[in-house]
């Protein structure tokens, strides 16, 4: 007994250093937004809030239009993410509960794609869009990401286990095509990995940097990303500016996570439990 709980403390311990490790990057990013650019630069380091976020906000503030990058950000990644939803599951689904010809070549080739990088596709898409004529436009940024390959095999793989082919027998029996199998009888049993698969993609539509950079070409349609680069200087950068925009840039990621942070827990519990 002695022994099971000092195995359980030092596990304590190590979790408990996990978390912390975990989150000083954003309690020193949260400090350092409060404080002037020499504190930086001090030692001993400053540990604890200063009294200058304020105007650390203001020269962001007067740097960029950042209410504007907000709302181009939450626009991309809201409809980014309603769109792969809607595709990845339909896909998924798909997947997971039809035969077709070609169903198993085709699925390995969607999971090869997820072994190539993505920086090796940037020339090809950008050559794409600029023959459509969407270089500069938001549509460069939602169309091509509208369907991913993992989120397809993430929801491939919920819903073999998770949708009983006896529903779906159910309802064909009630009259049902597919896409009323698909939309009325499977989704609702989908919910929890959608919700995960939504947090997951609109964090990434969200702090998505290089493909926004490369793509738009006016500063009224930058995203949040590509406007706090605007804040670093040509010969010295301001690094608490920056902190700071950066600090409001991650807020609302936090309330994000925070919201649906049970739905997260229970998806990966509910996944060790299947495996």
């Amino acid at each position: 007994m002695k022994s099971n709980g000092v195995k359980t403390m030092g596990l304590h311990l190590v979790l408990v250093l996990g978390v912390l490790l975990s989150v000083f990057p954003f309690y020193w990013l949260a400090v350092m937004s409060t404080r002037t650019t020499s504190d930086l630069y001090k030692f001993p380091p400053k540990m604890w809030f200063g009294t200058h976020f304020a105007d650390n906000v203001h020269r962001v503030f007067q740097s960029i239009d950042f209410f504007h990058a907000f709302f181009n950000t939450l626009f991309v990644a809201v409809v980014s993410t309603v769109l792969v939803l809607f595709f990845d599951s339909l896909a998924g689904f798909a997947f997971a509960k039809y035969e077709f010809p070609w169903k198993k070549p085709l699925f390995i080739i969607l999971l090869a794609t997820m072994m190539v990088p993505g920086q090796l596709s940037l020339v090809p898409s950008f050559v794409i869009m600029a023959t459509f004529g969407w270089v500069g436009s938001f549509k460069a940024l939602i169309i091509p990401g509208m369907a991913n390959a993992f989120g397809i095999f993430w929801i491939r793989q919920y819903a073999t286990g998770a949708v009983p082919d006896e529903l779906l027998s159910a309802g064909r029996m009630d009259g049902c095509g597919f896409f009323r199998l698909y939309w009325n009888v499977s989704l609702p049993v989908l919910r929890p990995a959608l919700a995960f698969l939504g947090a997951f993609t609109f964090i990434n539509a969200w702090n998505d940097y290089l493909w926004p950079l490369i793509i738009l070409n006016d500063a009224s349609k930058y995203t949040l990303q590509v406007a706090l680069s605007q804040l670093n200087g040509i010969y010295n950068t301001d690094y608490s500016m920056v902190m700071a925009g950066t600090f409001l840039a991650v807020l609302p990621l936090i309330v994000l996570f925070l919201f649906v942070s049970r739905q997260f827990i229970a998806d990966i519990a509910a996944g060790a439990v299947k495996d």
